[in-house]
């Protein structure tokens, strides 16, 4: 068993408050010294109460997922004896409402591109494959209540 944490802080600066009309931005930092500037999404609090150019905890728990998948897939990718040259992927969330009309992330689309190198390339089959068992070893996207789909896409773009 491990511990993770990182420091979420935030300041009044001096806003009236009970208004509703203060900053949500604030900043993360993580154990490693990593600053990150954050914010409610401007898609659920308008600008100027938000900031756009900040990450919101929506694209961070969208990013969580996309990242624990990624280096379960490497990790599955190297010891199967495949290079993996370059991964990227393009994953979204929908913040809809769940089955208690709560609003929740109801969906999690994952759409890696994933090129290989060296003479020894995975079948379309063995790629999803692994795919899906990174998918079963992420222990994030286990915890989740909310459906995570993995739609692999190699960099030729072939699916």
């Amino acid at each position: 068993m491990s511990t993770h944490t990182a420091v979420v802080a935030w300041g009044r600066n001096g806003a009236t408050f009970t208004d509703s009309r203060y900053s949500r931005a604030h900043e993360w930092v993580f154990d490693g010294g990593v600053r990150v500037l954050a914010s409610a999404s401007p898609h659920v609090v308008p600008p100027p109460m938000s900031r756009a150019d900040a990450v919101d905890p929506e694209e961070a728990f969208v990013a969580a997922i996309a990242s624990c998948h990624m280096l379960f897939f490497l990790w599955i990718a190297a010891r199967r004896g495949f290079v993996v040259e370059r991964y990227r992927d393009d994953a979204s969330g929908v913040l809809g409402r769940d089955a208690d009309d709560h609003q929740a992330m109801t969906e999690i689309t994952l759409s890696p591109q994933v090129a290989f190198a060296g003479d020894r390339r995975p079948s379309l089959d063995e790629h999803q494959a692994m795919h899906h068992d990174a998918h079963e070893a992420c222990f994030l996207a286990r915890s989740l209540k909310t459906a995570v789909r993995c739609h692999p896409v190699d960099a030729t773009g072939t699916t």
